[in-house]
């Protein structure tokens, strides 16, 4: 609260005078630093950012969250559903001018398939993906996958699609080539992780027709150069906001968005029209959280609107309360298995609870940034009731690649490894099943944490199949009650998510931080 109060009674930055930006240059400081430029090897969201700036995708899905065709001009379906043939848009090329082809498509959907939900339910279901020829790829299916372009036009964990070359490197390994055929190119030359990451225009993209809306329709380019420039202290880069020196800052803490409303040149604005969601992960691998009883404890333990508020401020209109795994107001949305979460909540329950668990006081190590948003506020709000709760908590703070980095450890506590960890993710990352990473019960080939449930992956391949939207709202209703009971995370709400941005930049494509289609009044 003290840091609050600070910012909120600093009027410098108001009066100092405003900073032109040259027309065709725009300067933002976006969430995190980026510290992999690999979208398949990490799911960070700055990662998937940059990834949609230098990559494109066969399909994309729209505001709607309706799958249209991207780089693909169109596809037929065959034998049944079995075989489905993609047609490539000509003259795609990859920023070193060599053309896009049918082997660099299938590639890249090989590389995916292993990391990402969606992929791997598609690997399952696939005998082959092969070029037919340079604009034509086949993939041959044991049966029909309808839901197989909903998979490859997914926003986060993306099919993007790299020259074969690239696309042949192991996906647990990762790039550094950031070559790809997107609106935008990388310059590797001026990239200095944690101060400066630089993009020019891709002079060779072709946008498709119609408007952009979320990662479909056009991704026309109007700046030649995108600087993301890495500002740690967010009072820093809010003042450079309100000088011009830069002219978007995608997750301004909710006391620097009041100071920034007082400048008639900032807009503050939903960056998605949805709620994120929230959550606290638990690693199934070892003590304490391998026991299900003391996950099943953090469920009494947890106040949703605690870790919400402290993201975006006591405002109750800022955030949701009472979320399960699926993002709220989407159709997969219910309340099955939400009796532990919607209990009354109280510190000395929860310490009863986590008593009743048998907890016998193992080191707990809780990791977290100090350098993003969202997962930085609920692992102070985390840290501060595993101590009132009674754990025995060693609280290991780092920068957020940092995070990402020792995140994938499968080591025990005293040997490194971490025990829970803070995350957010968007709407689109929630709507269903098939998208939702946290509750897959795959053990070690599940996101870090690794819960081994083999009936959510019954459930899962159930919903699948499903026939109806009524059939799958009844399996994911029970898929939502086996993972709350299982713990393989528990729910810490849904907040909506604002950026602040100069008002003489018009044309903002929500869902992202999206740069295509933008452009300065």
């Amino acid at each position: 609260m003290k840091r609050r109060a600070f910012l909120a009674t600093s009027t410098a930055a108001l009066a100092a005078p405003a900073v032109a930006q040259p027309a065709r240059v725009i300067r933002a400081v976006p969430q995190a630093n980026l510290t992999s430029i690999d979208p398949v090897w990490t799911t960070a969201n700055i990662t998937r950012n940059h990834g949609h700036m230098v990559y494109d995708t066969l399909y994309g899905v729209d505001g709607d969250l309706t799958p249209q065709p991207q780089m693909a001009e169109g596809h037929v379906i065959e034998e049944d559903g079995r075989r489905v043939i993609i047609t490539l848009r000509p003259g795609l090329a990859f920023h070193d001018g060599t053309p896009v082809l049918a082997r660099d498509a299938a590639a890249s959907i090989t590389r995916w398939m292993p990391r990402t939900a969606y992929g791997q339910k598609l690997a399952e279901k696939l005998d082959e993906v092969a070029a037919l020829d340079d604009r034509r790829l086949v993939l041959r299916l044991k049966k029909p996958f309808p839901l197989l372009f909903n998979g490859l036009a997914q926003v986060s964990s993306a099919c993007f699609v790299m020259p074969e070359r690239i696309a042949r490197t192991d996906p647990f390994k990762q790039i550094d080539d950031a070559t790809g055929s997107g609106p935008f190119m990388f310059r590797k030359s001026e990239y200095n992780s944690g101060s400066l990451i630089v993009y020019d225009r891709n002079p060779r993209y072709l946008p498709r027709a119609g408007a952009p809306s979320l990662i479909a329709g056009s991704k026309e380019a109007f700046f030649d150069r995108v600087e993301w420039q890495i500002i740690g202290d967010a009072a820093t880069a809010s003042a450079a906001l309100q000088r011009g020196e830069i002219d978007w800052y995608e997750q301004p803490p909710p006391e620097l968005q009041d100071l920034m409303r007082r400048n008639a040149n900032i807009a503050i604005e939903l960056i998605d029209p949805r709620p994120l969601c929230g959550l606290l992960r638990l690693n199934h691998l070892h003590p304490p959280f391998n026991d299900k009883k003391v996950r099943q404890a953090m469920l009494a333990a947890v106040v949703q609107s605690d870790y919400m508020s402290a993201i975006v401020g006591p405002d109750p209109s800022g955030f949701v309360e009472n979320v399960g795994v699926y993002t709220p107001g989407t159709p997969m949305a219910n309340t099955a298995g939400m009796e532990r979460l919607l209990a009354p909540r109280g510190v000395e329950r929860a310490r009863a609870v986590l008593k009743e668990s048998g907890y016998a006081g193992q080191l707990t190590r809780l990791i977290g940034p100090t350098d993003i948003l969202a997962p930085a506020a609920m692992t102070q709000v985390a840290a501060d009731m595993f101590r009132q709760i009674g754990m025995n908590l060693d609280f290991a703070l780092s920068d957020w690649g940092t995070v990402i980095q020792r995140r994938n450890s499968q080591e025990p506590v005293e040997k490194g490894g971490w025990s829970a960890l803070c995350t957010s993710s968007a709407s689109f990352d929630f709507v269903d099943p098939a998208v939702n990473s946290f509750i897959r019960g795959n053990g070690k080939a599940a996101w870090p944490g690794w819960p081994s449930v083999p009936e959510l992956e019954t459930l899962r391949d159930r919903w699948f199949d499903a026939p109806n939207l009524a059939m799958q709202q009844t399996i994911a209703a029970e898929i939502q009650r086996v993972a709350l009971d299982e713990v393989t995370y528990v729910p810490t709400g849904s907040y909506y998510a604002r950026t602040a941005l100069r008002k003489n930049l018009k044309d903002r494509v929500t869902g992202i931080m999206i740069l295509w289609g933008m452009k300065r009044a």
